[in-house]
């Protein structure tokens, strides 16, 4: 697949995410637990790794486990269990390496990278817990906007040392322009938030610039839901942080 499906694939997701949280507290949980499952079955394949079934339950399950908790822990403990799944998840993986033993194939980078997928398909948890935060979706509104912004700078096939600024200042600029139309949001939080977002997207646009054009489709699944799962935390602890 192309290197811009990534992109596309993660304003779905946004969009999805978005709906959920403005029709009912089920059908977010549904998109964050597929998002998870995606996350799980596909970061395998993006770091071209052995053993990809079982890394993908190990990864995804973290993740699906955040996310119901999230959804029926009480105010304002939403992601009270999120640490506790992502150590659940990383010892696991370290326990299904050492079940492989030594000398097997890339033990290193699947370990380590492995890792990576269970921190982000448990972050995904906080588009949950940031739609539940005292009721009020703004924040997430304004993250989402941000974030499309910046997916959308990242389908420019143009080189990073443009595309990066421009999807950083993008989403800055998105973020307090929702905040002022959508919600309301002060300038500097809305802009902070854009910004901490945009960086974040562009970021992973890079792994999936030296992924290169052949990129299977679970891979691009993986990569696409990654980086917006890991948005959702941000959109979250900015809100708690410098706006309640």
């Amino acid at each position: 697949m192309k290197s811009w499906s990534v992109g596309v694939i993660g304003l779905v997701c946004l969009a999805a995410t978005v709906a959920g949280a403005y029709s009912s507290p089920q059908i977010l949980l549904a998109v964050a637990v597929l998002t998870a499952a995606g996350v799980g079955i596909g970061w395998p394949h993006f770091l071209g790794i052995p053993a990809r079934k079982t890394l993908a339950v190990l990864i995804g399950l973290p993740g699906v486990g955040s996310a119901v908790a999230a959804s029926y822990l009480p105010a304002p403990g939403f992601l009270d269990w999120t640490p506790s799944f992502m150590a659940v998840g990383v010892m696991a993986i370290f326990v299904m390496q050492l079940i492989r033993g030594t000398g097997q194939a890339q033990r290193l980078e699947s370990t380590l990278g492995s890792c990576a997928g269970v921190l982000l398909s448990c972050l995904g948890a906080g588009w949950i817990a940031s739609s539940r935060f005292n009721g009020v979706r703004e924040m997430l509104l304004v993250a989402a906007i941000s974030a499309a912004i910046a997916l959308m700078a990242g389908l420019i096939r143009w080189p990073d040392r443009i595309v990066a600024p421009l999807g950083i200042v993008g989403a800055g600029l998105a973020g307090p322009l929702a905040g002022l139309v959508f919600s309301d949001i002060a300038v500097l939080p809305a802009a902070l938030a854009g910004i901490v977002v945009g960086a974040v997207l562009v970021s992973f646009r890079r792994l999936v610039v030296l992924g290169g054009e052949g990129l299977g489709l679970l891979a691009a699944v993986g990569m696409g839901l990654g980086p917006v799962s890991a948005v959702g935390s941000l959109a979250y602890f900015i809100d708690k942080l410098l706006i309640y």
